[in-house]
């Protein structure tokens, strides 16, 4: 797998798969846009051997984050046709694929570690997609209910759009 790397402020970085992650989606169409809107799809995260000693202690946490990179997206696009909406939207103001730095993030839920292999709940990303990092879900940290979400208000329990439809797929224009 590539390897992503740069030269920054603070010296060299490097971004480079971590494990892979295997999910039933082969493809973007028909793949939950979020996993925990159309919940309940398993998947496993396999970790690869040299990182697999970072699992430690993972298993006390009941949700984790996943961060990969949406390796079949092509491009990006400033503005987006986002799944929960018809009209154009800043793609920094959705979850689109299409982005500068196309970089997924995904809460599961995991039911159990087996060595370097995580079993995950809640999973929406295609099978082989490589997984860059994982961090413990935190909800002291992370959920914000007084967040206000913009143009996603009264889009988001609309069930008819909780699969994607591939508006991703076809090519930029």
């Amino acid at each position: 797998m590539a390897e992503v790397s740069g030269e920054g402020e603070t010296g060299p970085w490097l971004i480079r798969p971590i494990g892979t992650i295997h999910t039933p989606f082969t493809q973007q169409v028909g793949a939950p846009i979020q996993g925990g809107l159309d919940g309940g799809h398993r998947g496993t995260v396999e970790v690869f051997e040299e990182f697999a000693e970072g699992l430690s202690d993972i298993e006390g946490f009941s949700h984790l984050t996943l961060l990969y990179l949406f390796h079949r997206s092509e491009g990006w696009q400033p503005k987006v046709r986002p799944f929960l909406d018809d009209a154009e939207r800043g793609v920094f103001s959705t979850r689109s694929p299409r982005r500068p730095n196309a970089i997924g993030l995904t809460v599961v839920r995991l039911i159990e570690r087996r060595g370097s292999t995580l079993e995950v709940e809640d999973v929406d990303m295609i099978d082989g997609t490589p997984l860059v990092d994982i961090k413990p879900h935190v909800p002291d940290f992370d959920c914000r209910p007084q967040a206000a979400i913009g143009w996603l208000t009264g889009r988001v329990r609309d069930s008819r759009r909780w699969r994607a439809d591939g508006r991703f797929t076809e090519p930029q224009g």
